[in-house]
């Protein structure tokens, strides 16, 4: 009885197995590439055809395409090969021509994000092409990788003293000169009491949470806070403005609360910040305690009571209602007095810029570690 063609000898070398190996590891990997390099695994172990074919999930004749393509190419075998067709309308070079004319404005004064149709409109008027569609156009931006609509905003410091300045901040974040204390301070205005006009509809299996549009306005206030950057207490004042002597008196309680040492103050370039006269007098009455660092231009990320202000927008502000502005004072009171109970740093790792080349560095280990038992 006859027992058939035997199966072609399949022998990969240990480098191959290997790629093999890591193609099917790897997660963004095809599927129809995995169950090749599983078949190809499979013959070089010496399994039958029918065998593989079952695992893999394939039918025999396909394990038997692929056996022939690894015995008579390798590895290279398994690779995909030209097919027939239509060649294509397009070049490579109109290709091209349509990747820039969708990179220029839609309007030289104006809009800066063209649509489909006017980069359509724009290819055919200029004589790149005699005709597209908008899927074959967005087929063609998609395998560019370009996405002409979509726009993300950056902001450039204009600061001469940039990276010094920030360097500086740094410096104080990884370690406040002994016998002082950091403190990083800022306001944060236009708080909103806002009281929704009709109770939410709570979640349910399926459906989001659903909220009332109208809500009723009860005024704004406005915080001033403080962060000790090496233990984490905050201390804070809610005021109806943000004026010049609601921060001064704010610095004043700053001053009773750390009554000695040296106190560093990191802060922005805001016009009650830069009120020089202001600060010398206070200074004065103060035995020359404080030293004042200014946060270059464009750049209040260097900031961390920003960090805290976020917390705050997401615990106490978002989602939220209010029915007045004494109920706002008194869960921002409480989210301070809360934050106090186990005062935590930030962990800033962030230790500036390389001065020459301009790198961003990092600490080896995080600003505040071993600074205070305290600390996170």
């Amino acid at each position: 009885m006859s027992r058939g063609r035997q199966p072609q000898v399949i022998q990969l070398s240990r480098e191959d197995c290997k790629t093999l190996e890591r193609l099917i590891r790897r997660g963004t990997a095809e599927q129809r590439q995995v169950i090749r390099a599983r078949i190809a695994l499979m013959c070089h172990a010496g399994a039958s055809t029918t065998a593989i074919a079952e695992a893999v999930g394939v039918s025999v004749q396909t394990v038997s395409h692929w056996r022939t393509r690894l015995a008579r190419q390798g590895l290279k075998g398994l690779n995909e090969v030209a097919r027939p067709g239509r060649p294509r309308r397009i070049d490579a070079a109109q290709r091209l021509e349509l990747l820039s004319l969708a990179c220029e404005p839609a309007e030289v004064q104006g809009r800066a994000t063209p649509t489909l149709d006017e980069v359509v409109q724009r290819a055919v008027e200029r004589g790149v092409v005699k005709q597209i569609s908008r899927s074959h156009l967005q087929r063609i931006l998609q395998a560019g990788d370009l996405r002409p609509h979509r726009v993300r905003q950056w902001l450039h410091s204009p600061d001469p003293q940039f990276r010094q300045k920030v360097n500086a901040i740094c410096e104080l974040y990884r370690q406040a000169p002994k016998g002082s204390v950091v403190l990083s301070i800022d306001e944060k205005t236009g708080i909103q009491a806002i009281e929704r006009k009709h109770a939410d509809h709570p979640p349910a299996p399926g459906r989001v949470r659903r909220r009332e549009f109208e809500y009723i306005r009860h005024g704004t206030q406005a915080l001033i806070a403080a962060l000790d950057v090496h233990c984490g207490r905050v201390m804070g004042s809610c005021t109806d403005r943000r004026t010049q002597a609601d921060l001064l008196a704010f610095m004043e309680q700053v001053a009773l609360a750390y009554p000695k040492g040296r106190v560093h103050i990191v802060w922005d370039n805001l016009n009650t910040h830069r009120a020089q006269a202001v600060w010398d007098a206070f200074n004065v009455r103060h035995g020359h305690r404080f030293v004042f660092h200014f946060t270059p231009l464009h750049a209040s990320w260097v900031n961390q009571i920003e960090l805290l202000f976020g917390i705050y927008s997401r615990s106490v502000l978002r989602h939220a209602s209010h029915s007045s502005i004494a109920q706002l004072r008194e869960r921002t009171e409480a989210f301070m007095a809360q934050r106090n109970q186990a005062p935590k740093p930030f962990k800033w790792t962030f230790a500036g810029f390389e001065l020459q080349t301009g790198e961003p560095l990092r600490f080896k280990h995080h600003a505040n570690v071993g600074s205070t038992k305290k600390g996170r």
